[in-house]
């Protein structure tokens, strides 16, 4: 059990790492039919999904692959993934006319059931649980 509560893709982790598989591949694919077919009416917005597809690709490998640099690049994707979040979700509020299309992060992740305001909370919230499990077993 003590092994579980360390590892970040072992036990609820897997759950973690198979949501961040999961927006990886959603917000990958859009992006790439976006850009591939319609780049020019909202360059910004579809590249910002493109980015968001990249955090989620390197916090889905960080989360499942355990190590101490695993669980640092894996701190900076979900930091990196909730700054993108409240930034691009107030800016995408604020002003509308910027996001001429919706963007994963757009009003907070709205047109995703808010899940990737949530998701990146949960990846710090484990990864310090596991930071500290990991810490008392020594």
């Amino acid at each position: 059990m003590a092994e579980t509560a360390r590892t970040t893709g072992g036990g609820p982790g897997r759950l973690l790492v198979a949501v961040y598989g999961i927006f990886a591949l959603a917000a990958g694919a859009r992006a790439g039919v976006q850009i591939a077919t319609r780049f020019e009416e909202a360059p910004v917005a579809y590249l910002l999904s493109a980015f968001a597809a990249v955090v989620y690709v390197l916090a889905t490998v960080a989360l499942a692959v355990d190590g101490p640099v695993w669980r640092r690049v894996a701190l900076a994707a979900c930091g990196v993934e909730l700054a993108g979040v409240l930034i691009v979700g107030t800016l995408s509020l604020a002003d509308p006319a910027a996001f001429p299309d919706a963007t994963v992060w757009s009003q907070f992740g709205r047109g995703y059931g808010f899940i990737p305001l949530v998701l990146p909370v949960a990846g710090l919230l484990w990864l310090r649980h596991t930071m500290r499990a990991a810490r008392r077993d020594g």
